[in-house]
């Protein structure tokens, strides 16, 4: 037992020091643990903001129903992605054959009335043969049936028809009752508004007057494909084709109406964008959006996988 200060002072300097609080390896190990489970942590509360994230994109595709609109004026008429296509080619093959909006007009009108707009496999009592986007007849001379279920033939043959007279010069309804020889001639005349609206569009004369809402792609776009169509509506057109896009020499009305072509037959050839004259169509925003395309090309870009 120490006697005195100096040997109190000497007992405790030469104690040994006890364990030091936050070293040696188990703490050491406690807080490699503790950083472990933070990174996996972090990485859970990501991976988890991404799924419920794509899970949130996922039900807001599928809440979109695919259509397309064309606007003249205040107005707006809303078709399918089928009728839209359908009536693209109605107007492409009347601007291939120079004919006016008028014609494609009348065409479009006339086909809502017959077929919705369909290529349809079947008639009615009143014509139980009939077939086709405008229910032609195989026994009143329009073709054979293989012909008349072929929707290039079937609208250049009613303009074939269209073209005896003077279109110009009648009502629509009157001018698609001389072709069609319909038991309600009337009839046609409630579709004109939303004859007028698609032809002006689809005919160029009104630019970027057509839209369509669409779900993302499900698959490559055939740029092939595409290209082969484009040029069987319009005819010979200068197109180069790249890996996953086309380019379309057209100005002013006829680059118009190509672009506008395009966009009706996105959903069939998962088309992403067109862009023409400044303007680019994009299918993820569902509008017209402002591009930098000159005045004089239509650029068409397909996706180049599924998502």
């Amino acid at each position: 037992m120490p006697t005195d200060l100096t040997d109190s002072v000497f007992s405790l300097s030469t104690q040994s020091p006890g364990p030091h609080k936050g070293s040696g390896p188990q703490q050491r190990r406690h807080r490699g643990l503790r950083a472990f489970m933070a990174i996996v942590l972090g990485v859970g509360v990501v991976s988890g903001g991404v799924y419920v994230a794509s899970r949130f994109l996922d039900q807001q595709e599928t809440l979109i129903r695919p259509h397309c609109t064309a606007a003249v004026g205040p107005d707006q008429h809303r078709l399918d992605p089928e009728q839209a296509r359908n009536a693209a080619l109605i107007s492409a093959v009347a601007v291939r054959r120079g004919m006016p909006a008028r014609a494609a007009t009348i065409g479009i009108a006339t086909s809502v009335q017959e077929s919705k707009l369909r290529n349809i496999d079947y008639g009615d009592q009143a014509g139980p043969d009939s077939r086709g986007l405008f229910q032609q007849r195989p026994s009143q001379g329009w073709g054979t049936e293989e012909q008349i279920m072929d929707p290039l033939y079937s609208a250049n043959r009613f303009y074939q028809e269209l073209e005896t007279f003077d279109y110009r010069s009648l009502p629509v309804t009157e001018a698609a009752q001389k072709v069609q020889r319909s038991a309600f001639p009337q009839a046609y005349a409630d579709h004109e508004p939303e004859g007028r609206a698609y032809a002006s569009a689809l005919t160029g004369h009104s630019p970027a007057a057509l839209n369509c809402v669409l779900r993302r792609p499900t698959a490559a776009g055939d740029v092939a494909a595409t290209s082969a169509q484009l040029t069987a509506a319009f005819g010979d057109l200068p197109v180069s084709a790249g890996a996953h896009s086309l380019t379309v020499s057209a100005a002013q009305e006829r680059g118009w109406a190509v672009a506008q072509w395009a966009v009706a037959n996105a959903s069939e050839h998962q088309i992403i964008s067109v862009s023409n004259s400044g303007l680019l169509w994009n299918r993820a925003e569902h509008q017209w959006v402002p591009g930098t395309t000159g005045k004089s090309q239509v650029v068409i870009t397909f996706a180049d996988a599924a998502p």
